[in-house]
């Protein structure tokens, strides 16, 4: 008898409650910048769930859109910081 379901079922339900809170942040954060990290934060309660869902699906195709989700949420997240300090992405 194995406990990693159980465990894994733990981190699915962690995880997705962190992804409700920040998604209560997103939504009712005073500044912009408290949207923006818990746009963030998102991205990577994102990636972390995908991949506790490969490991419980014993699957490796999931890693690698764990992994476009990841890049895609840094240079978002880099882009946006970059509009609201400078009002432009690019020079």
């Amino acid at each position: 008898m194995s406990i990693l379901p159980y465990v894994l079922g733990l981190c699915l339900t962690a995880i997705t409650i962190s992804m409700l809170l920040c998604l209560i942040r997103m939504i009712m954060g005073p500044s912009i910048v408290d949207r923006l990290l818990a746009l963030d934060t998102l991205f990577l309660n994102t990636t972390a769930l995908i991949t506790v869902l490969g490991i419980y699906w014993s699957t490796t195709n999931l890693f690698e859109g764990a992994l476009l989700i990841a890049m895609l949420g840094f240079i978002s997240t880099m882009a946006l910081a970059r509009y609201f300090t400078s009002g432009h992405v690019i020079d």
